[in-house]
C-alpha cells in the first residue's frame, strides 16, 4: 500500500536477512519511522509494546524472530525457548503462535547448521502467504459491498480498530476490501471507531485511508449505534485476533457491542480474516484466553500538544483503579458471515468446514 505515493510493505528483511526492518506504528499518526529488528529481544519488545500490531503482522514478525533466535544461537533449547516466549507475549492473537510453531516444525528436524536459512525462507513464504490472502479477501469482499450499493449515494462502511494494511503484510483483512473497492471506483465512505484505549482506529485507520484517498469520518466508539439507528451504517466490517471454529470471533475490545447494535437495527455484519486467524482446536469462543494489558493505557492517552509536541496526558484521578481488557468476543449468531481467502462463510462449523475441509481436521491436531 502506499504512503505519500511511495509502495510500502510493514515487514521486510535488510541486511541479506540478519535483520528486519517494521514500520513503528506507536509513533503513527503524527511521525512515520521505521525499527530494526535484529535479535529476539527486539522482536518482542516490539511486539509487546506493539510497534508491530495486527494478528497477521505479529505472526509474521514472530516467524521471522524465530529466525533471528536462531541465527544467534541454532540448538534445540534456543528454539524452544523462542517460541515459549513468543507465545507468552500476546496471548490472544492465534497468528503468533501460528507462525511460531510452523517455523519450529519445519526447522527442528534439520541440522542446526540450517536452521537458520530454513527458518528465513519460512517466514518469508509465511509474508507471501498473508500477502495473497488478504488480497483475495479484498476480492471476496469487495464483492459483498458492491452487493449494498443502492442508489447514488455511497456504501457507508462502520469499521473497529485497525485492520487495514499496517495490522498485515500488506492490504488488510477488514479494510482489504474497502481498498480494492474503491480501486473499482465503488463510492464509499468508512465510519471510523477510535477505538480506545491506543486509538488504532483515530490514529491507524484514518491514517491509512487518508493516504489510499478514502472518505472517512472519525466517530467515538460509543457512536455506531446512534449511525445504525439512524440508518447511516449499510454494513460493519471488522476484523479478528481468532475465531473458534465455531464461528465465535475473538477481536478489540468493543466489537461485541457493534455487533449487538448492528444486530438490533438489521445491519450486516461481517468478519474479514485469513486462514490463520481460525483455532480449530477451539470449539467456542469462551476459551479465548483475553490479554489484560497495562492499565496505563486506558488512564492515559498520548497526542501533540498545542506546541505540536508529543505528549502523554492523564485522564482519571489519581486514586482510581483502572482495567484493561484488550479483546472480547463476538457469539457468531451475531455475525452474518465471515469473509476469508476462500470465499465467505456462514460463522458455524460447518460454514468454515464448507470452506476449509480436510485442512480444518489437520489444523485441530493439537502439536
Amino acid at each position: 500500500m502506499n504512503i505519500n505515493g511511495q509502495a510500502y510493505r510493514t515487514i521486510w528483511l535488510q541486511d541479506e536477512g540478519r535483520s528486519v526492518r517494521v514500520i513503528d506504528q506507536r509513533l503513527l499518526p503524527h511521525e512515520f519511522a521505521t525499527l530494526e529488528l535484529r535479535t529476539l529481544e527486539d522482536a518482542l519488545t516490539a511486539i509487546g509494546d506493539m510497534a508491530v500490531r495486527g494478528a497477521p503482522l505479529i505472526g509474521a514478525t514472530a516467524a521471522f524472530a524465530v529466525a533471528l533466535a536462531l541465527r544467534a544461537d541454532p540448538s534445540d533449547q534456543a528454539l524452544l525457548t523462542s517460541v515459549q516466549r513468543l507465545v507468552r507475549c500476546r496471548p490472544t492473537a492465534v497468528n503468533l503462535a501460528w507462525a511460531a510453531r510452523r517455523v519450529a516444525s519445519l526447522v527442528r528436524p534439520l541440522a542446526p547448521k540450517d536452521r537458520w536459512p530454513a527458518a528465513l525462507a519460512e517466514a518469508q513464504r509465511i509474508c507471501e502467504d498473508d500477502v495473497a490472502s488478504c488480497r483475495a479477501i479484498a476480492a471476496h469482499g469487495a464483492d459483498v459491498l458492491a452487493g449494498l450499493a443502492a442508489g447514488d449515494g455511497p456504501v457507508n462502511v462502520l469499521t473497529h480498530c485497525n485492520a487495514g494494511w499496517l495490522a498485515t503484510v500488506d492490504w488488510g483483512t477488514a479494510l482489504a476490501p474497502v481498498y480494492l473497492a474503491h480501486q473499482r471506483g465503488l463510492p464509499l465512505h468508512v465510519w471510523v471507531d477510535e477505538t480506545r484505549p491506543r486509538n488504532q482506529g483515530a490514529a491507524l485507520t484514518a491514517w491509512e485511508l487518508g493516504q489510499q484517498g478514502v472518505a472517512h469520518t472519525v466517530i467515538a466508539d460509543n457512536a455506531g449505534g446512534h449511525l445504525m439507528r439512524q440508518g447511516r451504517v449499510d454494513v460493519c466490517l471488522v476484523g479478528a485476533d481468532r475465531v473458534a471454529s465455531n464461528g465465535d470471533v475473538c477481536n478489540k475490545i468493543g466489537t461485541y457491542l457493534k455487533a449487538l447494535a448492528a444486530f438490533d437495527n438489521q445491519v450486516p455484519f461481517y468478519v474479514a480474516l485469513p486462514h490463520s486467524t481460525i483455532d480449530w482446536t477451539l470449539g467456542s469462543g469462551d476459551l479465548i484466553t483475553i490479554e489484560e494489558r497495562d492499565p496505563d493505557e486506558v488512564r492515559t492517552i498520548t497526542g501533540l500538544d498545542a506546541q505540536g509536541r508529543r505528549s502523554r496526558v492523564q485522564l482519571t484521578p489519581n486514586d482510581s483503579p483502572t482495567a484493561n481488557f484488550a479483546f472480547d468476543v463476538t457469539p457468531a449468531r451475531l455475525v452474518t458471515g465471515l469473509i476469508t481467502e476462500r470465499g465467505v462463510a456462514a460463522a458455524s462449523s460447518e460454514g468454515l468446514a464448507n470452506l476449509y475441509g480436510m485442512d480444518a481436521l489437520v489444523e485441530a491436531v493439537p502439536r
